[in-house]
């Protein structure tokens, strides 16, 4: 690829992208990504990525996160570090990832039997890089929940990031560095680096909704998800954040034939359902209460298993386009793009209750305030917003009794990590079925996907 960008002064510039997921499954769209990093880059420009920039997508499913490599070879971004889905196909296929890739992977807090992961494949903890006549110092930083977001992640540990944060700050100003740059995938966490730190700019992930915000003098953005806004920073006396949308972007046709190619090759392409009314799964759908597609996931669990309860956690429906008109197996793969199986698990009625508990964000810990994390089927539960607490579940129309026993049909994720839904545990599981697209694939064939919205979840 050439780069050149249209604009006359140069400047001292960061081009900041993040959570890419989905971004692959859309070929003209990550072509126009990597057209738009195309244009804006120049000799004083630096690209960088702030983590799940290889996974989870359909794609990357398939390859397990070899298609990121098109993109990464197309853009040759300069660094990046490591988000929790980066390692959704295990330690030793990222170690690959990493060494196959063009970009230099900066991770100050993860460690491999006490030294740093993945310095075989090149990675490095902090950079000084000069740029414009100025000495930029760079770190990257993983959110320390990683393994229990991840079950693949194993023989890593994760280090307190703040307390790595503050050596690789120090390090970085006895270099001499002009400007501080942290890549973090810690989410919420940006802002206690920000509050007690000083470093310039927190390039961040991990949260999927976008934000550029000043937080005691230190500039703090995150991109959102899916590779829709291309963020530019602009390194000076004062620093300056412009948004790109990438819809806008000129194409680079030979990443999007790069991917268009690769998904005629999964197999994926069978028509499996119509949809007449556009079926959105976007962040205002999947995280603020009952959805379309929540129910239709839901809706899926409870019938492969005939579980008295489907749930569905709403971090788990992926981002994306609409699904309208002909749906593929691909499309629903896309929706949740995991090598998980939908598990059952039995439940007390009182026990239910705790897991309807932390729907809520206020428990979870997770996202943006009053994000609500479940999507159900056969039940219909009232959330009390002044309480913060569960008024009222019924499951198949009756009162739920706190003696009784439920089977909840869900992914087997939330029995494994302690991050959403802790009540759960793998403790509760009495059966396990097939992967968890293979069962919203059945489903669709069977009843066709028309979900619609019933009431189940009421917040007060």
């Amino acid at each position: 690829m050439t780069h050149g960008r249209d604009s006359s002064p140069m400047a001292l510039r960061l081009l900041h992208y993040s959570d890419l997921e989905n971004a692959y499954d859309d070929a003209d769209h990550i072509g126009r990504l990597a057209g738009c990093i195309d244009r804006l880059r120049d000799d004083e420009t630096l690209v960088v990525g702030t983590g799940d920039n290889t996974a989870p997508g359909t794609l990357s499913l398939v390859t397990e996160g070899r298609q990121a490599l098109d993109f990464f070879d197309a853009v040759e971004p300069d660094f990046d570090t490591f988000g929790n889905h980066d390692f959704d196909y295990g330690v030793e296929r990222t170690r690959e990832l990493v060494r196959t890739s063009p970009q230099t992977w900066l991770t100050a807090n993860i460690r491999e039997s006490g030294a740093r992961f993945a310095v075989d494949a090149g990675t490095a903890s902090h950079v000084i890089h000069e740029l414009g006549g100025k000495r930029v110092g760079i770190f990257g930083l993983t959110t320390p929940k990683t393994p229990a977001l991840n079950p693949n992640v194993t023989g890593l540990d994760f280090l307190d990031p703040l307390q790595t944060a503050r050596t690789a700050v120090s390090t970085l100003r006895d270099l001499d560095a002009d400007y501080i740059v942290a890549l973090s995938h810690l989410g919420q966490g940006d802002r206690e680096l920000a509050t007690e730190l000083d470093i310039d700019v927190i390039l961040g992930g991990h949260v999927h909704s976008e934000r550029v915000e000043q937080i005691d003098g230190t500039l703090v953005t995150r991109p959102g998800v899916n590779g829709r806004v291309l963020l530019e920073i602009e390194l000076g006396s004062e620093l300056t954040v412009s948004r790109h949308r990438i819809v806008d972007a000129p194409r680079d046709n030979e990443t999007a034939e790069a991917m268009r190619y690769m998904m005629l090759t999964t197999g994926l392409d069978t028509t499996v359902g119509t949809v007449e009314t556009a079926i959105e799964r976007t962040e205002a759908t999947t995280f603020h209460g009952e959805s379309r597609i929540g129910n239709f996931v839901a809706d899926a669990y409870r019938w492969a298993t005939d579980a008295d309860i489907g749930l569905q956690n709403s971090g788990g429906i992926r981002e994306g386009d609409s699904l309208v008109g002909d749906v593929t197996v691909a499309d629903l793969v896309n929706v949740i793009p995991f090598q998980e199986n939908v598990a059952v698990a039995e439940l007390s009625g009182a026990e239910l209750f705790d897991v309807f508990r932390q729907a809520h964000d206020a428990t979870i810990g997770f996202g943006e305030p009053d994000w609500w994390h479940a999507h159900i089927s056969g039940a219909e539960l009232v959330w009390n917003r002044a309480e913060r607490d569960v008024e009222s579940i019924t499951v198949g129309g009756d009162t739920v009794s706190e003696d009784a026993t439920y089977t909840v049909a869900t992914t087997e994720y939330l029995l494994y990590t302690n991050q959403e839904f802790p009540a759960l545990h793998e403790e509760h599981r009495v059966e396990t079925d097939d992967v968890q697209y293979e069962v919203l694939v059945d489903y669709a064939r069977e009843f066709g996907i028309d979900p619609e919205i019933e009431g189940r979840i009421t917040r007060q």
